[in-house]
């Protein structure tokens, strides 16, 4: 996942203080090798009278280009606007990868209070008329102005921004804006922070060893040191995962415990509470349904899609429908025979969701003779790390990699590599942290501490985070293929913003729409078993063998199986979030558990025993992480890198030149050009999901 967020416009330099000391560590650009974030200097007091002066300093540059004299002209109103807010950028960019990757009281409370008046400070500049009657005279004189390419680009994002924004507005419907967007900023904020909080207080505590039965040794002491991390000796604690289903639950033989963790998973946020997060919800889907009328857009999805690859959400729907019937057919086939593996079992119960995953995984060891514990000794998260995800990366694109221990780190766990292009000059500086906390937001993603621009003169700083467990000490950091794809996944962003290599930073890696930015993360995970790549990482940690070939058959025969479940929850989360954003202003408040179970049957997407991958509830991706109404984006982009992979297993599979065409014609482009034509021009006609069926083993539409 790319964590989205919305920042001030570009980003300006800033000059040295004349003394050369800092009252704050933002006030300057960083001294570290490309600008890097200096963790060492910077304190959680820090951020919030950097936000304060970031803006003040932003909102004083505007003015200038606002009130020139001067005729507009590209160079003294665009292209001055992307040069703008640096310090603001500065701050934003280390504070909000902090924020969610290693959170604490303070922090929670620096946000609370910034959060609305960035949205205000958002407001100020798109809002502002004079800077938009500037926009819009060049604009309007674009014609003549013979721009190259990427400038015409650039012109054309930043007038549509500010017509969406509210630009056009009278005065007094600005001011109900400005109302609406610091609301919601700050009901955006409470809900991370309540969510944060539920899905850590909602784990769940296990009295006796005996009930976790089926968890390996490593997993036990890990639910040993969690528990006494809480202060609760004699006891043991599974954190849950931001998802519905829990790994465990794959494991636990105990079918109480296993009910139990998924209860707690799925009504985490649900207690009635101070954590319960449903009376913001309903709060978050009208103030976006009533935004969106006031913009002139009949829902809040519409609103969303204007610049997206999809533009609306008929597209979206159609798209979803094309998938379900036969992801129904393919979760029901497996249903059947998870039920048939259960009475296999000489056990006398009906399927249920916490069933799916154990007796899942039987069927897939029956079928395929595959079992993951058998798998993990083949996967040590560094050999992945070094011999798989780079080294696919230095096969395809032969950039390289070299690990470096004098830069500070906001955690110890974090790791920085530099990164080498072909011709031996630095790319960029990598960032990794892997391990789950509690003061960690689930799930993975990536993004920038400093973005690449050739305007700014700056390379790209990237981050990857996801929230692996942490082994025990004295053991192996063993990790699931599931972690070892989404390992690959990130790194996929971050090749997107490595490569970045784009004159403007609006423009620039993976400033890109929503359904644009997964296809570069998901085409990665490809080569996770490509053989080339998977035969130098995928090597027992105890004797140094590689992993057997008849067990890398089996993982490419199972590839298929779950598909129906796995893309099932998918399409449900997708289909709940087009729901939530498709309410019209009119729309009363809903109440959010009858709202989900009716979207979800009117979508047809409550696959039985087939949970949606969030309830609305804990849907951090929509309702705080900048995915609302996007949702639908992870599949769109499956079709687009599958589209992508089949063009690379036609012409040569994982080449060189292969990667250096994906590389010039798709990752370096940002947002430089359109979508569609940007995606035609590689894989030669329109996206289909012809190739995306046939990968998961799902029937063909007609």
């Amino acid at each position: 996942m790319l964590r989205i967020r919305t920042l001030c416009l570009g980003a300006a330099a800033s000059a040295v203080l004349a003394t050369g000391a800092f009252a704050n560590p933002f006030d300057a650009p960083s001294t570290l090798p490309l600008q890097a974030p200096m963790f060492d200097k910077i304190k959680d007091t820090d951020y919030q009278p950097a936000f304060e002066e970031g803006m003040k300093q932003n909102l004083a540059e505007i003015e200038a280009i606002a009130n020139n004299k001067a005729a507009p002209t590209f160079d003294n109103t665009i292209v001055a606007m992307e040069k703008s807010g640096r310090m603001l950028d500065r701050v934003s960019e280390a504070f909000f990868a902090v924020v969610q990757a290693n959170t604490n009281g303070t922090l929670d409370k620096v946000q609370t209070v910034e959060s609305p008046k960035l949205a205000a400070h958002q407001d100020a500049i798109f809002l502002n008329p004079k800077l938009f009657a500037r926009v819009k005279a060049v604009y309007d004189q674009r014609a003549k102005l013979k721009l190259d390419p990427e400038s015409q680009q650039l012109l054309s994002v930043y007038y549509f921004q500010f017509i969406h924004a509210g630009a056009n507005l009278s005065d007094a419907d600005k001011a109900k804006l400005r109302e609406m967007n610091k609301e919601d900023a700050t009901l955006e904020t409470e809900f991370q922070q309540k969510l944060l909080a539920g899905t850590k207080a909602g784990a769940l505590v296990v009295d006796s060893k005996a009930d976790l039965a089926g968890l390996s040794d490593a997993e036990i002491a890990a639910a040993a040191k969690a528990a006494a991390d809480r202060k609760l000796p004699g006891k043991f604690v599974i954190p849950l995962q931001n998802t519905t289903q829990q790994p465990a639950l794959g494991s636990l033989t105990n079918r109480a415990i296993r009910e139990k963790l998924f209860n707690a998973s799925w009504t985490r946020t649900e207690k009635g509470d101070a954590n319960d997060t449903r009376a913001i919800i309903e709060k978050l889907a009208q103030l976006r349904a009533q935004k969106a009328k006031l913009l002139g857009y009949p829902s809040y999805a519409a609103y969303v899609l204007y610049d997206q690859m999809a533009k609306t959400p008929d597209a979206v729907k159609n798209f979803i429908g094309q998938l379900v019937a036969p992801t129904a057919a393919k979760a029901a086939d497996e249903a059947k025979q998870i039920q048939a593996a259960i009475k296999a079992d000489h056990q006398n119960f009906e399927l249920k969701p916490w069933d799916w995953q154990m007796y899942s995984d039987k069927v897939r060891k029956a079928k395929y003779d595959l079992d993951e514990n058998e798998l993990k000794p083949y996967f040590e998260l560094n050999k992945v790390l070094q011999d798989g995800v780079f080294y696919a990366a230095h096969q395809l694109y032969g950039i390289s990699f070299k690990e470096r221990h004098d830069l500070p780190v906001y955690q110890p766990d974090v790791r920085v590599f530099d990164v080498f292009d072909k011709d031996g000059s630095q790319l960029g500086l990598f960032y990794c942290d892997y391990f789950k906390r509690d003061n960690k937001s689930g799930g993975a993603w990536m993004s920038n501490f400093v973005q690449e621009s050739k305007l700014l003169g700056t390379k790209p700083v990237i981050y990857n985070v996801a929230n692996f467990t942490k082994a025990a000490p004295g053991q192996p950091q063993l990790i699931s293929f599931d972690d070892v794809t989404t390992m690959f996944h990130e790194f996929g962003h971050g090749l997107h913003g490595l490569f970045a290599n784009g004159k403007y930073p609006t423009l620039s890696g993976a400033n890109t729409a929503r359904d644009w930015v997964e296809f570069p993360s998901q085409f990665n995970e490809h080569w996770a078993l490509y053989p080339d790549v998977l035969k130098h990482y995928a090597v027992n940690y105890k004797t140094g063998a590689p992993i057997p070939q008849a067990l890398v058959d089996k993982i490419k025969k199972s590839q298929t199986w779950n598909q129906g479940y796995e893309l099932g929850e998918l399409l449900a989360a997708s289909e709940l979030d087009m729901q939530w954003h498709s309410l019209g202003a009119d729309a009363p408040k809903q109440d959010v558990d009858a709202f989900e179970t009716k979207a979800l049957a009117d979508t047809h997407t409550n696959f039985p025993n087939v949970p949606t991958r969030y309830r609305s509830s804990y849907f951090l991706h929509i309702w705080a992480n900048g995915y609302a109404a996007g949702y639908y984006a992870y599949q769109w982009t499956v079709m687009l890198d599958d589209d992508a992979y089949d063009w690379f297993e036609k012409n040569g599979g994982l080449t060189r030149a292969n990667g250096q065409r994906f590389r010039d014609m798709i990752l370096s482009k940002g947002r430089a050009e359109d979508y569609g034509p940007m995606f035609r021009a590689f894989y030669g006609k329109d996206p289909d999901t012809g190739p995306m069926l046939k990968d998961r083993g799902l029937p063909a539409t007609k």
